[in-house]
């Protein structure tokens, strides 16, 4: 029997295989990429390490000839798969479909270098039916695809590594910048400027709630006051971003009108002075798109792009859907046929068109020919069996899925849309007319199935979610309605009246409403904006937003994405001095350019070299950051103007090298990382300016007569004994402990912070010392070279000599278990991937969620109060998918090394920012 060996990506994707393969294939994982350019200096060989180009990884002046490296995590593997592939009589490369997996399958081939017969196998979806015919047609590698992933890799790398040494030199270390997370950075910076410029105006609706005769209270119905005296009134989209009306024709309402109005209408009859109605039909949405499926994923289940991708590529690898990563709408005909059955068994035929559905649109800048998702195989699973084999996280994906897959074969949604308009009977009522709409849906069509989710935005002074999904450069009122007749929101039900009908104005309601500022984006959004402006493929969005997300570029405050003071001074300087790197064209022009390296019409080479080197109209990427550099004003972009105060003193906020800070004048104070630009007024800014800089007063410090102070710096609250210039060297500082508060701090316990590290006692039986330590890692207890760690801070300032040597005698605890015995913060319930009950405790590092087996850190904007069940699982879910943290090597002692640690609210010691410095991006 021949011996085959078939290779793919992972471990999951080779089980499912293998299940419809016979005994004479055997079929292994690469567990991704086997082969890349070097990620750090320790990865190049030494061969190369002497070379002026062996940094990059990209040998420019031969013709970008790349290094390829096998990392040292992978050599083990590879190892392995090159014994099996000597051993076999055939190899089948069996990677994605797309780019990237057509590369990882020419890397296997260019490691693994094989002396048999090597076919790659191709197919979109894991069912038997699928692998046998892949296996029947197997192909080649398809160099072109091979030549655009490559181009891609080593574009990227030349922008990052070029571009990212300039964002260090001038703005802070260990930032980066890339071709495409550059940009999205900016698009979530552009809309904060909008935010902050937003001036809020104020106006006021009259809802009333009409009830015809003799219909009962199903009959009632509402609507809003649309014009006074013939002219409509204003809403919150007449209001431009400077708060004043953008058009003449309105007028507006305030408080006294709408309260009089009120008051003079409340019981009176109203006419109906015009009924008008028109037909509603409403056609399903496509199947999903990488792009799409992200963000519905986002909105009706609340995942981010990474959590998304995360559990379709465990249905795919499953055999359960299609693959993930497409561009293109299309069903296959088995496909369309697999749908209809399913809408006619459940539905019934009336919902069915004549004719299946096509949906050959694709986005811009499309890749490969793909099937959108949907289920796998020619009869599709119901949710409720694959929901007995996956995870929770992975059946709710499938069953959107399935769903929108269903819907996209079914009839159209249809009705009518009914609009109402009444005025007062009484001859000396006001000249006004009330407005209502409603629309009565006669038939639902695929609406039964699926009903498309919607952004909800930020929730606090967002504006409407909906319109910073389409990138609008405002948002909605935030108030019920526009103002213009729209009524109240959704669909509501009329009653069946006619022009001249009656109907009485039980009660009416006067309302004052804000407008608000645009949208931040959210995952979904932002997304949504980067596949209009054609940047970015849909298999790298989840990367780009885990990317900005790690970097601190942005930071979540509920679904919504907000920048950092750090995004603004990356994007000024990107702006005013590489305009074209960050140009939403240029960069989708990159893309078209890469599809066409993909289709043959362009080489790699010359492509490069272009934007590398450029030619005498357009500088290359190397000659613009050689010759900028020194036309780079530091401080320029890193300051962001706030605007001046009562006296004509300017204000604004500086990014510098540890952090972002205020300044007026010679006044300045840090600020804390977590607030949002477009809510760090003027005025906030002189709260934390007039806040003393030595911080409140606590008293005397008994032993050296100074006073204590409290004060908050970037890394936290911390106490301090005297000011720099009543000492010799720097003050003595302690950070708080958690559970202490700046604003009510005694200097009791300041002192005993202050008294850390704490002499405990003599052991009796050898005289060795006992102290108590607030650490790196905690509190604990030492004993020569003995430690053990400590539940609680407070225990440092109260445990006993007997206490210490009971817990010095037990055996040492792994860390990071006396944390899971502390009694925690909050309870979630269990984790719909694992069944295990989520806790939120405190940890070494501040709160953190577990499952029991797994930890993960709260990120940035996570509140340990305000975690929900659904982020708790997706943060365990990132963990976990990250594997055990890799053994770190002990750092060698060098003589002389300062052993010098960052001071709460202070600056790191030199040696430390010099070796960051050093780091790659």
């Amino acid at each position: 029997m021949p011996n085959r060996l078939v290779i793919v990506e992972s471990p999951t994707k080779a089980a499912t295989i293998s299940r419809f393969l016979d005994d004479s294939y055997v079929v292994e994982s690469s567990y991704g990429h086997v082969r890349d350019l070097p990620s750090s200096s320790s990865e190049i060989p030494a061969t190369y390490k002497s070379e002026p180009w062996a940094r990059l990884g990209i040998d420019v002046n031969n013709d970008f000839k790349p290094l390829y490296v096998v990392p040292q995590s992978d050599k083990k593997r590879v190892r392995e798969l090159k014994k099996l592939a000597a051993a076999a009589d055939e190899l089948y490369l069996a990677t994605d479909e797309d780019r990237e997996g057509e590369a990882i399958a020419w890397h296997l081939l260019e490691v693994l270098n094989p002396r048999v017969p090597v076919k790659r196998m191709v197919f979109h979806e894991i069912t038997r039916d699928a692998i046998a015919a892949a296996v029947e047609s197997p192909r080649g590698i398809d160099r072109r695809m091979v030549d655009a992933q490559e181009a891609r890799r080593l574009l990227d790398r030349l922008y990052g590594y070029e571009v990212s040494p300039v964002l260090w030199k001038k703005v802070m270390p260990q930032l980066s910048a890339g071709r495409v997370q550059s940009v999205a950075t900016r698009i979530a910076v552009e809309r904060e400027r909008e935010r902050m410029d937003f001036v809020s105006a104020g106006y006021w609706s009259l809802t009333g709630t009409f009830a015809a005769p003799g219909t009962e209270a199903a009959g009632r119905f509402e609507a809003s006051l649309s014009s006074v005296d013939g002219v409509r009134t204003a809403g919150g989209r007449d209001f431009g971003p400077d708060g004043r009306l953008s058009r003449s024709d309105v007028v507006l309402v305030d408080e006294a009108m709408a309260t009089g109005l009120a008051e003079r209408l409340e019981g009176a009859g109203f006419t109906v002075a015009d009924r008008d109605s028109k037909p509603y039909r409403r056609r399903p949405s496509p199947p999903f798109i990488t792009s799409t499926f992200q963000q519905e994923a986002a909105r009706k289940l609340k995942m981010s792009a990474t959590a998304a991708m995360r559990a379709a590529q465990g249905l795919y690898e499953k055999g359960y859907i299609t693959y993930m990563r497409t561009d293109s709408t299309t069903l296959s005909a088995a496909a369309v046929q697999a749908a209809r059955s399913v809408v006619a068994e459940r539905y019934g035929r009336d919902f069915l068109p004549p004719k299946p559905r096509s949906y050959a649109g694709k986005v811009k800048n499309a890749q490969e020919a793909h099937e959108a998702i949907r289920p796998a195989g020619d009869s599709f699973r119901p949710p409720a069996e694959v929901a007995r084999g996956v995870p929770s996280s992975e059946a709710r994906v499938y069953e959107i899925v399935y769903q929108r897959t269903l819907a996209s074969q079914m009839t159209d949604c249809t009705g009518e849309t009914v609009r109402l308009q009444l005025t007062p009977e009484a001859e000396a009522a006001p000249d006004v007319v009330f407005t209502a709409t409603g629309t009565v849906i006669t038939h639902p069509g695929f609406r039964l199935a699926y009903e498309d989710g919607r952004d909800s935005g930020d929730g606090a002074g967002a504006g409407d979610g909906a319109a910073g999904a389409a990138g609008s450069p405002r948002g909605g009122s935030g108030g019920s309605g526009d103002g213009g007749g729209s009524g109240a929101s959704g669909d509501p039900k009329l009653p069946p009246l006619g022009r001249g009908d009656r109907a009485t104005a039980e009660a009416m309601a006067a309302e004052g409403h804000q407008t608000q500022p645009p949208a931040r984006f959210t995952e979904a959004s932002l997304i949504h904006r980067l596949e209009e402006l054609g940047v970015g493929r849909p298999s790298t969005y989840a990367s780009i937003m885990g990317t900005i997300l790690d970097r601190g570029y942005v930071w979540r405050k509920g679904t919504a994405l907000v920048p950092s003071f750090t995004a603004f001074s990356v994007v000024n300087l990107l702006e005013r001095h590489f305009p074209r790197l960050v140009d939403y064209a240029f960069t989708a022009e990159m893309e078209d350019d890469l599809d066409r390296i993909a289709r043959g019409a362009e080489e790699t080479v010359p492509w490069l070299s272009r934007f590398y080197f450029g030619h005498e109209d357009d500088p290359g990427l190397k000659e613009k950051v050689s010759s900028r550099l020194g036309d780079i004003d530091a401080r320029a972009v890193n300051s962001v103007p706030l605007g001046v105060t009562a006296d004509g003193s300017s204000v604004e906020v500086r990014v510098g090298r540890y952090g972002p800070y205020v300044q007026m004048g010679d006044q300045s104070a840090s600020i804390p990382d977590d607030v949002a630009p477009d809510e760090f007024t003027v005025e906030r800014a002189l709260e934390y300016l007039s806040r003393p800089r030595e911080g409140r007063v606590l008293g005397r410090d008994p032993a050296t007569g100074l006073d204590v102070y409290v004060r908050s710096g970037r890394f936290g609250p911390y106490v301090q004994v005297g000011t720099a210039d009543q000492v010799d060297g720097k003050p003595k500082m302690a950070s708080l402990f958690k559970a202490m508060s700046p604003e009510t701090v005694t200097l009791d316990e300041a002192l005993g912070v202050l008294s850390l590290p704490r002499t405990v006692g003599a052991d009796p039986a050898d005289g060795a010392e006992i102290t108590a330590h607030n650490g790196r890692y905690g509190p604990y207890v030492k004993k020569g070279a003995e430690t053990r760690s400590l539940d609680r801070e407070e225990e440092l300032l109260s445990i006993t000599l007997d206490e210490c040597l009971k817990i010095l005698s037990g055996p040492k605890r792994r860390r990071g278990s006396q944390a899971s015995a502390r009694s925690p913060l909050r309870e979630l319930g269990p984790d719909p991937d694992t069944g295990r009950d989520m806790v939120v405790k405190e940890g070494r590092y501040g709160p953190y969620v577990t499952d029991g087996e797994v930890n993960a850190s709260l990120r940035k904007g996570d509140a340990a109060e305000g975690l929900t069940p659904e982020r708790a699982s997706e943060l365990l879910a990132e963990r976990r998918a990250r594997g055990p943290a890799p053994k770190r090597k002990p750092a060698a002692k060098k003589s002389g090394r300062s052993s010098a640690k960052r001071a709460p609210g202070g600056k790191p010691p030199a040696a430390e920012t010099k070796r960051n410095a050093k780091k790659g991006p």
